[in-house]
């Protein structure tokens, strides 16, 4: 007997602005409450795991085989910072994190900060993030999650006795940044509804949460609030951003009860972050026109824009994206031509140069560096086909020492693989990066599957990195590509601009003529091609299969940003006003009218649709699990193939999915198995 996929019942309900009426008859599935909406959620899950039955087994093995690759006992490299030495490790069979420190030297006892796996205990989701230590030692802020919609509450330790006093300040971001008096904290917390980080408080310790002082509201519903301490310890710095758009505020950590001061007020269009070194400010900023950024600096006391000056000038091909300050040298995370870069430079000379690199697949950047006044700078560098390393380079000498490479347990040898970077020609013209990696031993000749990923949004730049889990694939004979799209930053900032706003079908359309590039080089076939994107790279993927369906066999949709219209109008969804600048506000007729073109719940038609796989969190805070839902009920009524097309809500967990160091694998194993199966290459009892 044939399994019949649910349908989701219509009630049509009329959406109307700007003289333009939608018809949305899937609009009642946003009830998260509503029993017939659980209902539907958990038939969906019951026909996809009816559905791939014959894969379970697969899926289990996949998972062992994923797991199997990585040390269970490993620890992290440890960092010092005043005083103690800070580290991360796990145990075998265990799924959560163990904090520890050891003071002054790696060889003392460990003290142990917090065993996640204990804190875990009763928990179907359970995150640890936020771990501040007080100046003095004794205290740590901590922060924690059991529901997945990453609104944390903070509570304190103390470090000295190991009691965890019963205060609690709910409804955080989950960071903390104390004063110099080792008893005041500044918090973000968010709204209850839309999830945006508005406000800063000071909190004392000891004292309850509701008498915690408000520091600061940002009113202004694009913006979103943040807090933390320079490196140099002097100073409390309040951010406020938007997409466009920052300004901050400062106070002296040694006087946390005095008033803050602004740094220079926000100017739209404007983005900076501030940096502090002895008697100045440096400033990294696209002012004046600056798309890929400058540095320039201020002297402390006079820090409004007006007294700015150049330090590192604008460069045309070159996007400055980060500055690390030490007591001898300044480091300068660069771009260019899609490639990290890290050039050194010392203060009191001209001299420079840059860490030398031998490849073009590969991701490069600073990484833990607490220590002012210290010659060592720590990195961290991976390639396609080479593991993850951290490794300290001594900015006197230029000597490398690898601390820690990451050990990919069973039969991986990387001269097994190979990467490449190739580029696909646009149909405007533009040459569009791609990152490729195989098994040496993979035909070039169309036959091979292919699995294409890009998310392209918010500048977000997807770096040609390492993955383990991805040898799954690699090994069963499929080419991994990773397409540098436009709305990401891989080639400098214009790269972003001409990737958003009323130029996002850039995205859309260079994924596509990728896609076409592939298959026209002779590396895969339209047969054998898969698509994958999560989030807003989940957008994409809606997108693609709206615009040229025909190009996949089979797509995963991760956590999709599907309704893109009703969202952006509704601005009681958690992110909704801080995006305007990504999207439009579809207030505005022009936004409305070309979001509305491209989004994919609402350019649905009666045609052939590639397999796909979707994917949700009944919790999620970024993307609202009815999204998915909706386009899948309606994909269901209007698609004319036979075609598999499954939902997967995880009923537990939010936007990004399980929780524990194993358990996500369970989530990549269910993607593959969807690939791998439609390939035909899941072995038959």
């Amino acid at each position: 007997m044939e399994l019949k996929a649910p349908v989701a019942k219509k009630k049509p309900k009329k959406l109307e602005i700007h003289n333009d009426v939608r018809v949305d008859d899937y609009y009642w599935l946003n009830q998260r409450d509503d029993q017939e909406v659980i209902d539907y959620l958990d038939a969906e899950n019951d026909y996809y795991h009816k559905m791939t039955a014959h894969t379970v087994d697969f899926q289990k093995s996949l998972y062992q085989e994923m797991r199997g690759r990585i040390k269970e006992d490993d620890s992290s490299v440890p960092y010092k910072l005043n005083g103690y030495y800070y580290l991360t490790r796990f145990e075998k069979g265990r799924e959560y994190p163990i904090y520890e420190r050891k003071r002054d030297s790696l060889q003392a006892k460990a003290e142990l900060l917090f065993d996640c796996n204990a804190m875990a205990e009763g928990h179907e989701f359970f995150n640890l993030r936020g771990i501040s230590i007080s100046p003095d030692n004794k205290w740590a802020a901590f922060a924690v999650d059991t529901v997945s919609r990453r609104q944390y509450h903070i509570q304190f330790k103390n470090l000295e006795t190991g009691e965890i006093l019963s205060e609690r300040i709910e409804n955080t971001t989950g960071g903390s940044t104390w004063a110099s008096d080792n008893k005041t904290i500044f918090y973000t917390k968010k709204d209850p509804v839309t999830l945006r980080s508005d406000k800063i408080y000071k909190h004392k310790l000891g004292a309850l949460s509701s008498e915690d002082e408000l520091v600061y509201h940002e009113t202004d519903e694009t913006f979103s609030t943040f807090v933390y301490k320079t490196k140099s310890k002097r100073f409390i710095v309040i951010g406020s951003s938007s997409t466009l758009t920052s300004e901050y505020q400062i106070l002296s950590a040694d006087n946390p009860d005095g008033q803050f001061k602004v740094f220079s007020p926000r100017t739209r269009g404007i983005e900076y972050s501030i940096s502090h070194y002895g008697d100045h400010f440096y400033i990294l900023t696209n002012k004046d026109k600056a798309t890929n950024f400058k540095l320039m600096m201020t002297n402390v006391e006079e820090t409004q824009m007006g007294f700015w000056v150049e330090f590192i000038e604008h460069r045309e091909n070159v996007l400055l994206e980060d500055v690390e300050i030490f007591k001898e040298f300044y480091v300068l995370s660069e771009r260019q031509n899609g490639l990290n870069r890290l050039k050194i430079v010392r203060w009191d000379t001209s001299e420079y140069y840059y860490l030398p690199v031998d490849s073009e697949t590969y991701v490069m950047g600073p990484t833990t560096n607490l220590d002012f006044d210290t010659s060592k700078l720590r990195y961290f560098y991976n390639a396609m086909t080479s593991p993850y390393a951290i490794i300290d380079f001594d900015m006197h000498t230029m000597e490398k020492t690898i601390l820690k490479e990451q050990e990919v347990l069973g039969s991986f040898d990387k001269e097994d693989y190979r990467s490449e970077r190739i580029w696909a020609e646009a149909r405007d013209g533009e040459k569009v990066p791609v990152s490729l990696v195989y098994k040496k031993d993979t035909p070039l000749d169309g036959s091979s599957p292919l699995l294409q990923y890009a998310y392209g949004s918010y500048g977000s730049t997807m770096d040609s990195y390492f993955s383990t889990v991805r040898l799954s694939l690699l090994d069963r004979g499929f080419i991994y590509a990773i397409a540098h799209v436009r709305g990401g930053e891989y080639l400098g900032r214009s790269w972003y601009d001409n990737g958003k706003l009323l130029n996002k079908k850039n995205t859309f359309t260079d994924f596509i003529d990728v896609s076409k590039h592939l298959i026209e080089e002779k590396y895969t076939s339209s047969e054998h091609l898969y698509a994958m994107g999560g989030s807003a790279g989940g957008l994409l993927m809606g997108a693609i299969v709206n615009m040229a369906p025909e190009l996949y066999n089979g797509v995963i949709a991760a956590v999709p940003f599907v309704d893109v219209v009703t969202t952006m109008l509704d601005d009681s969804i958690p992110l909704t006003t801080g995006e305007y600048d990504e999207w439009g506000n579809p207030n505005d007729k022009i936004y409305y009218d070309y979001i509305k073109s491209y989004s994919p719940y609402d350019n649905v038609v009666a045609k052939e649709y590639p397999n796909l796989y979707v994917s949700t969190g009944l919790h999620d805070s970024q993307v609202q699990y009815w999204e998915p839902a909706k386009w899948v009920a309606k994909l269901r009524e209007m698609k004319t193939d036979d075609n598999q097309l499954f939902l997967d809500t995880n009923m537990d967990a939010g936007h990004g999915g399980a929780s524990g160091r194993f358990e996500a694998l369970k989530e990549t194993a269910k993607e593959f198995s969807f690939v791998l199966d439609l390939e035909g290459k899941i072995p038959t009892n």
